[in-house]
């Protein structure tokens, strides 16, 4: 490995660390601030739409649990075939996608999509208290299913995504040796 390439694998080792950990603090911080608006929307909002605030913070959370997972995802993918010796001892990218591949039942959730799709239907619980009319159960209903529904778009997309890496920067490194 030349000098370059060593501080490249460092950078980028250094870069899934940060977005690991910055991945659980925005996951606390977007719960927590959820948390905060659907009690204050449960306690002083007297119209069903209020609830589309804290859902949208709900979302933002996500999508940023989502984006920060993909990142590292295709960094460990990068650093699999541009770094580790194919036949050599493998390296712990290697290890890890091997691991994940033989225990998927038992795997944890990394987008922790339950805990998003429960956080999105007690969100809808202030707008029972509000007394809805029909159409407002129509957009409050239809909002939040939608929401539901990109959560788990973006779980098959997440399940998916390792193999989905790896064969496009094996097609990259193959074009680069011709």
């Amino acid at each position: 490995m030349t000098p370059r390439d060593l501080e490249e694998y460092r950078a980028l080792r250094a870069t899934i660390r940060e977005r690991g950990t910055t991945r659980a603090w925005m996951l606390l911080a977007g719960f927590a601030m959820w948390a905060v608006l659907t009690t204050a929307t449960a306690a002083l909002a007297e119209w069903p739409m209020a609830t589309l605030l804290p859902l949208l913070i709900l979302a933002v959370a996500f999508e940023t649990v989502f984006a920060l997972h993909t990142g590292v995802e295709r960094i460990g993918r990068y650093i699999h075939v541009f770094f580790e010796q194919e036949g050599a001892d493998p390296g712990w990218e290697h290890r890890i996608m091997a691991y994940g591949e033989t225990t998927r039942e038992a795997a944890a959730d990394p987008l922790l999509a339950s805990y998003f799709w429960l956080a999105t239907c007690a969100n809808v619980i202030p707008a029972i208290f509000a007394g809805p009319v029909p159409i407002e159960w129509g957009v409050v209903g239809t909002i939040h299913a939608l929401f539901i529904l990109r959560v788990g778009v973006a779980r098959r997309q997440a399940a998916r995504q390792r193999a989905v890496d790896l064969a496009r920067f094996r097609q990259l490194q193959a074009a680069k040796s011709l």
